[in-house]
């Protein structure tokens, strides 16, 4: 298995691909691995498997194997330190909660891996950053919209925000105008384990054009 990423490294991956696919729920493991392969082919190459999925850890790990260099792998709802050890373990290149944890957030720091605490509101944004989490995840962003992503950024501009929760096609390009450095995306490209690999792929070109279509203006 490949070496694990710096905190440095994953932050530099996932900015420069834009995109997060978060995969949730009850998939079988050659499934998952059909669906990196097929978002790898059309352009993704960051993918999340949440810990509150099945066999996530044992996913985690043959993904690293299957996709070597070729992708990004990390571990998603990492509530804890403890949980976070796991997820190292399984070889997961960055971690992702919907909370702020700071024990997890210092033991991060301190093993220099990336770590996207989930923050809503201004001083939580402020907290996780004081505690050397300079890229968050702003969750859940769809009862606010891209607006509230554009309004915290005006006074926490250093900052880095990856909104998380009900990003599409039809507005991923409005949150890469207003400030996102990427966008964690869930159910709008990865639906079930009943999803066709040929739709897969279809909403990975279409969130892809989205994505360009903002940052080369």
């Amino acid at each position: 298995m490949p070496a694990p990423s710096t905190s440095a490294q994953a932050s530099r991956w996932i900015k420069s691909d834009g995109l997060i696919a978060i995969v949730r729920g009850n998939f079988p493991l050659a499934h998952l691995l059909a669906i990196a392969e097929t978002l790898h082919a059309n352009g993704l190459t960051v993918m999340e498997v949440t810990l509150n999925s099945a066999n996530a850890l044992e996913a985690i790990a043959r993904l690293r194997v299957q996709a070597g260099e070729g992708m990004l792998v990390g571990a998603g709802t990492v509530r804890t330190a403890p949980e976070l050890e796991a997820a190292w373990e399984a070889g997961a290149q960055f971690t992702v909660a919907p909370n702020f944890d700071a024990a997890a957030a210092r033991l991060a720091q301190e093993r220099d891996r990336l770590h996207l605490p989930g923050v809503f509101t201004a001083t939580e944004a402020e907290t996780a950053f004081r505690a050397g989490c300079r890229m968050v995840k702003l969750f859940p962003s769809d009862v606010v919209g891209p607006k509230y992503l554009a309004a915290l950024r005006a006074p926490l501009h250093d900052i880095e925000f990856i909104p998380t929760g009900g990003i599409d096609r039809h507005n991923i390009a409005e949150y890469c105008r207003l400030g996102a450095v990427a966008c964690g995306i869930g159910s709008a490209l990865v639906t079930g384990p009943q999803q066709a690999m040929a739709d897969l792929a279809e909403r990975a070109q279409a969130l892809r054009r989205g994505w360009e279509s903002a940052t080369h203006l």
